[in-house]
């Protein structure tokens, strides 16, 4: 998927420099056109979650790429595990959080969940507060499951491995979002989108049973909470529309006759 996307991407680019200089190739970039500026507006008005995205598959490219023993090691080491919470907690709060969990298996769905329902989260509470809905699930989801570790070790409910385990991944940040965002939508739409994050978070805990299904739940809730309070604090904010200001491709200007020649008009 990486690769097919920066195929594309170089493809379309080569193709708007050919249509500088050959007239098919401008009345194919003009007809694309309010694709084209839809999606890119799509992601100036979400940059967090763009961002974000950006690092984590750029990490999910250095999994598949690296010999696996190396990242068995690394994500071992920037794990929130126990013992790294306790030695060095700041570090592996932050490192954990820029790797996808399973040597990257699941990123396809990592990015379209992101780059869809978190991106539109992020157009309607805005940078600042999407920001802080999804830090606060990663955070405090991470230290509650880190407790309930903590207690299922010292009642012996619990392998002494799991202390050093490997604890990695996005999706705490992600399912906080979620909570988030669907606190926003409406109607059926938040139903349907609550009905299934609730089967995705429940049916985990019910069949695997492990901390981490219980972090999933714990950091969903935490997430929802924050934005209970953001959304008493302030109402959502309305959508930016960056598309109309963005600049339109020399072929779609001359379509829409929105500008003579380049520069033209009065002084």
């Amino acid at each position: 998927m990486i690769v097919g996307v920066l195929a594309a991407l170089l493809a379309w680019y080569a193709l708007r420099g050919l249509g500088a200089v050959w007239e098919p190739a401008g009345r194919v970039v003009a007809r694309c056109a309010p694709w084209t500026r839809a999606a890119h507006a799509w992601i100036l008005e979400a940059p967090a979650t763009f961002g974000y995205v950006a690092v984590f598959t750029a990490s999910t490219l250095v999994q598949v790429s690296a010999p696996p023993k190396l990242i068995d090691l690394l994500t071992t080491l920037q794990s929130t595990n126990l013992r790294n919470l306790h030695r060095e907690p700041l570090h592996a709060l932050v490192n954990s959080a820029l790797w996808v969990a399973d040597k990257g298996n699941g990123l396809v769905f990592y990015v379209i969940v992101f780059v869809t329902v978190v991106a539109w989260g992020e157009r309607r509470w805005g940078t600042p507060r999407s920001v802080v809905i999804g830090l606060t699930a990663h955070v405090v989801g991470t230290l509650l499951t880190a407790l309930a570790e903590t207690s299922a070790l010292e009642s012996g409910r619990a392998p002494q491995w799991l202390a050093v385990s490997t604890d990695v991944g996005v999706s705490y940040i992600m399912v906080g979002q979620l909570a988030g965002a669907i606190l926003l939508m409406r109607g059926r739409v938040r139903i349907a989108a609550a009905s299934v994050l609730t089967l995705a978070l429940a049916l985990p805990l019910v069949f695997g049973r492990t901390v981490w299904d219980v972090g999933h739940v714990l950091a969903a809730l935490v997430g929802l909470g924050v934005a209970v309070g953001l959304l008493w604090w302030a109402p959502p904010r309305r959508p930016p529309r960056l598309a109309r200001c963005l600049p339109c491709p020399q072929p779609c200007r001359w379509r829409t006759g929105s500008a003579a020649a380049p520069g033209a008009g009065g002084d």
